[in-house]
C-alpha cells in the first residue's frame, strides 16, 4: 500500500510550527527550570573573578585611611591610633569592587583580627552621613572603639574561626557554598586573609513573574506563528504548484514558458529547465511526426515493389530471363530498404549519443584513400573517373568510424548526382591549421533556394528527384562534423556542379 504523502504546503506549515514549539520549550526550560542554577553559576563566577581582582590589584602602598572616603580626619590626632593594621590596602578599589558586585569583603590577619571590611552598603552610609558619632561614617562603631577602627565597621561573620581553620587545611584557597550563600577565601601575599561572601538570592518570585510573562508571550507567539506559517506555506507552495502544473503540460500545445514571479533562484532555475525540456519534447515530437510521415513512404515503396515482383514470380512464373529480371529488382529494392533502415538507425544513434565518442589520432590521408578506392571500381565500370588529390600524412583528432562514414556519404552523394561519363574529384589538403576534405561533382549544381535546406534530414530525397536513399546522408555528415567541432559546407553553381567540403 502506497504511503500517503502530505502536500508541500502542509509539511512546510507543520515544520514551521514544530520549530516554533521547540524554541519556546527550550525558552521555558531555561527561564524556569534552570533559572536558579544559571543565576547561581553566574553569580559564583563573578564573585571569584572579583576576589581574584581584589587579590591581584587591590593591594597598594601608603596610608589606607587616605584612600578611604569614610575617613574621619579627627582620628589622625588620636595618640592611640594604629595605622599598621590597615597598611597596604587600596580600600577605595576594594569598596568599588564590593559595591559593583554586591559583595561582603573582609581582610583579616591569620588570627581573625579585622584589617578592613566593606560591603555594597558602606558607600551609601558614607554618602548619607548616617554615623552614630559626630564626624564618623561608621554606623556600627561602638562607644568603646577608637575612631581609627572605622575601617572595621562590621563584625566578623559567624563561623569565621572554622573558615580560617578550613582555609589553612585547604592550602590557601577555599570555596564554600550553601543554599543561601557562597564564600570564597584565600591567603594574600602579605600574610593577610581575604574573605569574600555573596548571598545566593532565590529567584522563585522572579521566576513566577517570568512564567506569567512567558505564558502570555508564548500564546501570542504561537498565534502569530500559525498565521505566519500559513502565509509562508502559501507563498512557498504557490510557485511549486505552478511549476507542477507546467510540468504536467510539457510538450503540449497549451504549454507556455514563463509566468514565474521570480520567487527564488531555485524555482526560476527549475522553470528554465522545464522550458528547455519542453523544447526538446517538441523537437522529439516533430522528429517523430517527420519519421512517421516520411519514412513510412520510403519504406512502403520498396516493400510494395518487392511484394509485387515476388507475387509475379509466384503466380505467373514466365521465362527464366523474366524471372531473373524480377529477382534482380527484388534484390535491388531489398538493398535499398536495408540501406534506408541502416541510415535511420545511424542518425538516431548519433542524436541519442550526442558527443559521446572515443577520440583518437586519425590518419585522414589513409582514410580518404581507402574510401575512394571502394567507389573507384564501380564508378569506373560505368565510364566515370575518380580524380584523387590527396596530400599525405594529414591527421586529425576524432573517431575513425564516424569520419569514414562522413567521407563515404559525400562520395556516394557525388557519384549519385553526377553523370556517368563525367568524373568526380576527391581532394584532401592542409588549410591553415585545419585539414580540408573536398568532393566535387558535375551534377548540375543546386538551386539557391534549396541551399539552406540541403543539410536537413529527409530533404534531399523529397526535393531532388528521389535520387537519394533516405535524405539522411547529408544530415548524418553534418551531425558527425559538428560532434568533431568542425565545419562543413558546399560551393555550387547551377549547370556546372557542386563541391562539398569538410574542415576539421
Amino acid at each position: 500500500m502506497k504511503r500517503k504523502v502530505r502536500p508541500f504546503k502542509t509539511k512546510l506549515c507543520m515544520y514551521f510550527l514544530i520549530d516554533t514549539a521547540v524554541i519556546f520549550a527550550l525558552l521555558w526550560l531555561l527561564q524556569t527550570v534552570f533559572l536558579q542554577g544559571t543565576y547561581n553559576c553566574m553569580l559564583i563566577r563573578n564573585t571569584k573573578a572579583a576576589a581574584e581582582e581584589i587579590a591581584a590589584g587591590a593591594l597598594g602602598t601608603g596610608d589606607p585611611a587616605a584612600n578611604n572616603p569614610d575617613r574621619d580626619d579627627s582620628a589622625a590626632n588620636n595618640p592611640d591610633r594604629d595605622d599598621s593594621a590597615a597598611n597596604g590596602l587600596d580600600t577605595g578599589r576594594i569598596d568599588a569592587i564590593a559595591l559593583e558586585n554586591s559583595l561582603l569583603v573582609y581582610v583579616t590577619d591569620h588570627e581573625g583580627v579585622i584589617v578592613y571590611s566593606t560591603d555594597s552598603y558602606k558607600g551609601n552610609y558614607a554618602h548619607d552621613g548616617q554615623g552614630d558619632h559626630d564626624g564618623s561614617m561608621n554606623p556600627y562603631l561602638k562607644d568603646e572603639e577608637l575612631d581609627y577602627q572605622q575601617a572595621a565597621y562590621r563584625s566578623l561573620p559567624d563561623g569565621y574561626d572554622a573558615f580560617l581553620a578550613e582555609l589553612a587545611e585547604s592550602g590557601g584557597t577555599l570555596e564554600k557554598k550553601s543554599d543561601t550563600q557562597y564564600v570564597y577565601g584565600r591567603y594574600l601575599d602579605d600574610g593577610k586573609v581575604l574573605y569574600v561572601g555573596v548571598t545566593l538570592d532565590p529567584v522563585g518570585a522572579a521566576a513566577r513573574i517570568i512564567r506569567v510573562q512567558l505564558l502570555i508571550v508564548t500564546g501570542l507567539s504561537l498565534a502569530l506563528a500559525v498565521l505566519l506559517a500559513f502565509l509562508l506555506a502559501r507563498r512557498f507552495a504557490k510557485p511549486i504548484s505552478f511549476l507542477s502544473a507546467q510540468a504536467a503540460r510539457l510538450g503540449d500545445d497549451d504549454y507556455h514558458a514563463g509566468g514565474r514571479d521570480g520567487f527564488c533562484a531555485e524555482t526560476d532555475r527549475l522553470g528554465e529547465i522545464l522550458d528547455r525540456t519542453d523544447e526538446k519534447l517538441r523537437e522529439a515530437k516533430s522528429y517523430q511526426r517527420d519519421l512517421l510521415a516520411n519514412i513510412s513512404h520510403d519504406l512502403r515503396t520498396p516493400l510494395t515493389m518487392i511484394r509485387g515482383y515476388a507475387e509475379s514470380i509466384r503466380d505467373f512464373g514466365g521465362e527464366e530471363e523474366q524471372r531473373t529480371e524480377d529477382a534482380d529488382i527484388i534484390i535491388q529494392e531489398s538493398d535499398r530498404l536495408s540501406a534506408l533502415v541502416n541510415e535511420i538507425l545511424e542518425y538516431s544513434e548519433l542524436q541519442a549519443n550526442g558527443g559521446e565518442m572515443e577520440m583518437e589520432t586519425v590518419d585522414m590521408s589513409e582514410l580518404v584513400t581507402k574510401v575512394a578506392a571502394q567507389f573507384e571500381p564501380l564508378f569506373r565500370a560505368n565510364g566515370g573517373i575518380v580524380r584523387k588529390e590527396i596530400a599525405p600524412d594529414l591527421t586529425v583528432k576524432g573517431n575513425a568510424g564516424r569520419l569514414q562514414r562522413a567521407v563515404y556519404n559525400l562520395l556516394d552523394n557525388a557519384i549519385r548526382h553526377t553523370k556517368e561519363s563525367e568524373g568526380i574529384r576527391v581532394a584532401l589538403c592542409q588549410k591553415d591549421d585545419r585539414v580540408r576534405f573536398e568532393v566535387s561533382d558535375h551534377g548540375g549544381g543546386i538551386p539557391a533556394e534549396q541551399l539552406p535546406h540541403i543539410w536537413e534530414k529527409y530533404y534531399t530525397y523529397r526535393q531532388r528527384g528521389k535520387q537519394g536513399v533516405s535524405g539522411l546522408g547529408l544530415a548524418i555528415v553534418r551531425q558527425i562534423v559538428e560532434l568533431h567541432g568542425g565545419r562543413c559546407g558546399v560551393d555550387t553553381e547551377e549547370g556546372v556542379g557542386s563541391t562539398f567540403w569538410i574542415e576539421l
